[in-house]
Order: structure tokens, then C-alpha cells, then sequence
């Protein structure tokens, strides 16, 4: 309840709040990069990043293979997973609003089944380059068929938008199962699982430009939204009789966060979980206003996937385990929790 206060206190303390989200997730930053196999001391860690940035009071006397493990791999890792918390944790708050439902995340529409059927079968076809733009095909075409099964009866309401998701994720994972039954061998089947459960290995600094294309121009117009997604949340009656044309709106967020999940999949595989807990956590710490609830949420989820990647790549020694793992472990408890809690307010 600290920072949900209104007037120019309350406004002090979300300042407060932001600040210190912003300077824990550089600190994050410096410290992700550090941690791995080999560990970097931390001073070496900014005196590297500060020399590649011209800065003056960089480090140029470590041996190239730290700066290449600092410079070429860990960091271009971490930022993206810095976009990907963030992308997932927007799309998510966009998806709760948009659908007026506390469980509702960015995998809600199917998108996730669609990105895996499609790069199942780019891998099964032995078209591995391909895996990203299979995923985003797939992940777009669901979202298409989602969109055209909710609309079969000529409105779209947010009941048959969840019930059509769920159907074509039913949908795309038989798919995709199939593909694998049919036609996989033991090399693809490593392939399709450690993708399905999300990973950020081999992140180099071209794959970076796309997802934070997609990201940063989502969350400054999602954030020019709040009014409309305020709205929302009051309830579709509530909506309409404030003028908000709910249908108009509904079908541009949702093939916005179409977009932005698909690029992040193509990206990075399917990381679950991320756009149903940062946003519940940011709304308990400022409230439902989301002119004050997206860049928290955006925070949020950025230092949660950093952290989740850490854990994944240094729990076990000498080896990597998929980032999902770790956004499951935590999501699922969360996931129950939120349907039980929302149970108990329907019945009280």
C-alpha cells in the first residue's frame, strides 16, 4: 500500500520506487554478466563494458578471452534478456486489461503452440536456420485463427477470445507432437525440447536489434494507452458508456502483442509465466492505474528473467539448464495462487 497512494506524496514514493528499480536492474546488469562458468570479478566486469564504451576509465589490460566472454557472449545474453522480461511482462499487463482477467498472459491466445509447431517443423525439416522465422510464422497464424474463431459470431467478447486460445493451443501442440512422432530423430528432439523450454545461450549482438525494435516502440505506446486500458478494467459496460470502442481496441492490442511475443519466441523460444507474475506484483506495489502500473511491471519483468537466466546457468556446474525451468518453478505456485485468490473475492 506504500506506493499506491495518491497526491504529490504518493507520487514521491513511486519516484522512489521507480529509481531504485532502474539502479537494481543496472546493478543486475553488471552482476548477470559477471556470474557463469567463469566467474569475472565485478570491477573487471564495468572495466571492460566501460572500455568497449569508450569510456575513460575502462580496462584495456585483460586478456582478450575475458573481454570476448564479458563483451561477445554474456552481455548481448543478458540484454536480451532484459528485452524479453520486459516485452512479456508489457504483453501481459496489455492481456490482463485487454481481456479483464487476472490469469491472462501473453500465452493466452495460442501464441506459444503456434511458435512451436513452427519451428518444430523448420527442425524436424532440417532447416534449423529457419527456427526463429518458423516460430514467428507460427506464432502469428495462431494468433490469426484465434482471432477469426472468437469472431465467428460476428462480436468478439473476452470469453470466446480465451476459450478460442485455448482451443488452438490444444490445436498446435497436437500438431506439433505429431511432427516430432513422425518425423523426429534423437539430434532434433534435443533441439525442439531445449528451444521449447526457452534458452538465451548464443545471443550475439545482431539478435538484439529486432527485440528491442519491437519492444521499445510497444512500450512507449502502450504507455500512451493507460487511459484506454483504465477503461477496461472498469468493466465492458463501464467501457462503452465512457465511449471506449472496446472491439476497435481489442483487435489492435491483441495483433500488437502478437507481434512483440512472436519476436520474442523467434528470440528466444517460450519462456512462460513472465506476463502473468510481473504484472501482479507491480499492480500489489502501485496499484491498477496503468499510467503508473507498465513501466513497473516493465521493470519487474526484466529483472525477473535476468535473475531466472542466472540461476539456469549457474545452478548446476559445468552445465545449462533451459530458462522455462526456472519461470515454471516459480509461475505455476504463483498461477494457483491467483486462481484460488480470485475464487475467494468472486465468492466473499
Amino acid at each position: 500500500m506504500l506506493f499506491k497512494k495518491s497526491g504529490r506524496d504518493g507520487f514521491s514514493r513511486y519516484v522512489c520506487l521507480l529509481l531504485l528499480l532502474i539502479i537494481f536492474l543496472v546493478f543486475s546488469l553488471f552482476l548477470a554478466v559477471s556470474l557463469g562458468s567463469v566467474s569475472i570479478y565485478l570491477q573487471d566486469t564495468y572495466g571492460i563494458i566501460f572500455s568497449k564504451l569508450g569510456l575513460p576509465f575502462g580496462k584495456d589490460s585483460l586478456p582478450s578471452s575475458t573481454f570476448a566472454i564479458v563483451w561477445n557472449m554474456r552481455l548481448p545474453r543478458v540484454l536480451l534478456g532484459i528485452l524479453a522480461g520486459a516485452g512479456l511482462s508489457i504483453c501481459g499487463s496489455v492481456m490482463q486489461s485487454t481481456v479483464n482477467n487476472p490469469i491472462a498472459e501473453p500465452y493466452i491466445l495460442g501464441i506459444s503452440a503456434g511458435a512451436t509447431f513452427g519451428a518444430t517443423l523448420s527442425i524436424i525439416l532440417g532447416l534449423k536456420t529457419l527456427t526463429g522465422t518458423g516460430a514467428f510464422i507460427g506464432a502469428i497464424l495462431a494468433t490469426a485463427v484465434v482471432v477469426l474463431i472468437a469472431s465467428m459470431q460476428g462480436k468478439m467478447t473476452t470469453g470466446s477470445l480465451i476459450l478460442s486460445g485455448t482451443v488452438v493451443n490444444a490445436l498446435f501442440i497436437a500438431f506439433a507432437n505429431f511432427i516430432i512422432s513422425v518425423g523426429a530423430n534423437a539430434d532434433s528432439i534435443m533441439t525442439v525440447k531445449f528451444w521449447t523450454m526457452g534458452s538465451l545461450a548464443g545471443t550475439s549482438w545482431s539478435d538484439l536489434t529486432l527485440p528491442a525494435l519491437a519492444v521499445g516502440l510497444a512500450f512507449l505506446f502502450f504507455c500512451s494507452q493507460y487511459r484506454i486500458f483504465n477503461a477496461m478494467m472498469m468493466g465492458e459496460e463501464a467501457a462503452l458508456t465512457l465511449g471506449v470502442p472496446l472491439h476497435v481496441y481489442w483487435y489492435l492490442y491483441i495483433t500488437v502483442v502478437a507481434i512483440i511475443t512472436a519476436v520474442l519466441v523467434a528470440s528466444c523460444g517460450i519462456i512462460g509465466f513472465v506476463g502473468l507474475i510481473t504484472p501482479h506484483i507491480a499492480r500489489r506495489l502501485v496499484g491498477t492505474n496503468y499510467r503508473r502500473l507498465f513501466p513497473i511491471a516493465t521493470l519487474l519483468g526484466a529483472l525477473f528473467l535476468v535473475w531466472a537466466d542466472v540461476l539456469a546457468r549457474t545452478l548446476i556446474k559445468n552445465a545449462e539448464l533451459p530458462i522455462g525451468i526456472f519461470t515454471a518453478l516459480v509461475g505455476a505456485p504463483f498461477f494457483i495462487y491467483t486462481v484460488a485468490k480470485s475464487r475467494r473475492e468472486v465468492n466473499s
